[in-house]
């Protein structure tokens, strides 16, 4: 037990950022001011510090973002995990509202009758939302796939794609596809992700409005 530093509940979360960021300049490691809240608290989720150098954002990201969730943007998720760790009051303030579509039974119905995934059927539906749409996808590369397939089509066009799908089959090659688009974006390089990863980029835009 000597080793073991009291901390109150209420200043635990603090005390982690002020570790994350002593950590970071240890290490020499410089992230921009306007980036710097999300990808701590990306750290601050997964104890990784290998997205401080995996982290990646298209010009003016975070403040496009930001503007479109103060604007009432929808947020689509491509997993219940990702929807649930989102503040969903936090972001209510600006009149945003949080969707999955993934477990929808139509949409799993018309994913087997044609032969494709339910996140290519979620994306489509997502898309019906209307412009004013952030895609925060932390699973499956195919709904970034669909994404892009949609944009090449001249079909939609998303305004804002954060994209983090963790795993192996196609992970990397989708993220690529967006980090050479035009597309506002904040996306991990590489196969780390997941659905927790997700909802704190989305969270850390949220608290740093």
């Amino acid at each position: 037990m000597d080793n073991i530093e009291f901390v109150l509940p209420s200043e635990i979360e603090k005390k982690s950022f002020e570790i994350i960021t002593k950590e970071l300049e240890a290490m020499g490691k410089v992230i921009p001011d306007e980036q710097a809240p999300i990808t701590k608290r990306v750290i601050h989720t997964s104890a990784d510090f290998e997205y401080a150098d995996t982290m990646c954002y298209s010009k003016n990201a975070v403040n496009s973002a930001k503007n479109l969730i103060k604007n009432g943007a929808h947020i689509v998720t491509d997993t219940n995990m990702a929807m649930a760790g989102i503040n969903k009051k936090r972001l209510s303030v600006y009149g945003g509202q949080v969707h999955c579509f993934m477990s929808d039974e139509d949409v799993a119905d018309e994913a087997k009758k044609r032969g494709v995934t339910r996140a290519c059927v979620s994306m489509e539906r997502a898309a019906a939302l209307g412009e004013n749409v952030i895609f925060v996808i932390g699973n499956a590369p195919t709904a970034l796939i669909s994404l892009y397939e949609m944009m090449e089509k001249g079909i939609y066009t998303p305004k804002f794609v954060v994209g983090v799908p963790v795993g192996f089959v196609n992970v990397v090659a989708a993220k690529e596809l967006f980090l050479q688009s035009e597309v506002p974006y904040i996306i991990n390089r590489g196969r780390k992700g997941g659905s927790n990863i997700a909802a704190a980029i989305v969270n850390a835009l949220v608290y740093s409005i």
